[in-house]
């Protein structure tokens, strides 16, 4: 699937990508958030973290959303900006503030990881369905969104059901499932995020968020809207299902330094294999590289590798790939020649 999207637009983006960017306080060690004594500054944000790698790489792109008219939305649309995204459609809200979240340095799947947000009634939930400029969030090749945006409040839960309604003329739409349980009280998520998902071309969930379903089949079978569903099961790897085609990719190997970030990556890692017309098992080789880039940075954004190198390791062969062991560094040319004696 080669998304087609408004090409004679004069105003066309390879990616439009619509949800909240908050700023994110990373702790200067390991512990509980009582016991850090100082954080530092970054930035997160499902949709802006895919829109600042696809930038990173090449594509062009345009961040919608919304922040406070104070001083940390001024960092987010510079910091976001600094990639090379086009936040000209993001709009200063003087009567709400930009959301913020500390976060423990541990795995977010770890028992121990604790999140604190302050995102209520921030600027970014009052999105609604009359919000942003139609042209804006349409003049796009793909519109990326994700289930977190629907979390936040009513209004936006209006806006992604109308930006996820078939109709025609439509770019393609990418939906990242993107389940934060902690996010949506007692409401009936998962029945809303299926729903979500099933109106999106494209669909990227996590089988581990995927409603209590145990393979990936299973994940398919309720979901066989998605013309493209691409579950992801872990270290293990990934799976495309494609029409009538399913192909399972494995993930590299790769020395973790900090697991966050590294589905927000993939997703771009694929989706500029997608825009770029690569086959599915590049697409997916293209992703878990763009993930191992995460994983081995301490944040959340990683500066991705030059896209010759990762075309080079995509192309590997099936017992090439399976030697390859990524760590620290490795986007950095420099390390080609280790990169060699590991898959060699």
């Amino acid at each position: 699937m080669t998304p087609a999207g408004p090409c004679n637009a004069p105003d066309v983006v390879d990616v439009v990508a619509l949800g909240e960017s908050m700023v994110t306080f990373l702790p200067s060690r390991p512990g509980r958030l009582a016991d850090v004594p100082s954080f530092a500054r970054g930035i997160g944000g499902a949709e802006s973290n895919v829109a600042c790698v696809l930038a990173a790489a090449g594509h062009s792109v345009r961040w919608v959303s919304r922040v406070g008219d104070d001083a940390f939305g001024d960092h987010l649309v510079e910091t976001i900006g600094g990639y090379g995204v086009d936040v000209t459609h993001v709009r200063r809200d003087p009567g709400r503030p930009t959301g913020i979240y500390f976060r423990t340095a541990g795995d977010r799947a770890g028992g121990a990881h604790e999140v604190a947000y302050y995102r209520t009634g921030s600027a970014a939930s009052a999105m609604s369905a009359t919000d942003p400029d139609p042209a804006a969030v349409r003049a796009g090749r793909v519109l990326h969104l994700s289930g977190i945006t629907a979390a936040l409040s009513g209004t936006c839960l209006g806006l992604m059901r109308d930006l996820t309604a078939r109709r025609p003329g439509r770019p393609l739409v990418s939906f990242d499932v993107n389940h934060r349980p902690g996010l949506w009280g007692g409401t009936d998520a998962p029945t809303l995020l299926r729903d979500l998902a099933r109106g999106a071309d494209l669909v990227f969930v996590g089988q581990d968020e995927a409603w209590g379903l145990h393979s990936a089949e299973a994940v398919r079978a309720a979901l066989p809207e998605p013309e493209v569903l691409v579950v992801k099961q872990g270290a293990a790897g990934a799976t495309v299902f494609e029409q009538r085609d399913v192909t399972f990719v494995p993930a590299p190997r790769v020395d973790v330094v900090a697991a966050v970030g590294a589905g927000d990556a993939f997703a771009a890692g694929f989706l500029s294999a997608t825009l770029r017309g690569l086959p599915v098992r590049e697409r997916l080789r293209h992703g878990h590289l763009m993930a191992a880039a995460a994983l081995t940075v301490p944040g959340d954004l990683a500066t991705p590798p030059a896209r010759e190198h990762a075309d080079r390791l995509a192309a590997l062969d099936d017992a090439a790939w399976g030697r390859l062991r990524l760590g620290p560094g490795w986007t950095d040319e420099t390390q080609r020649a280790d990169e060699e004696v590991r898959t060699s």
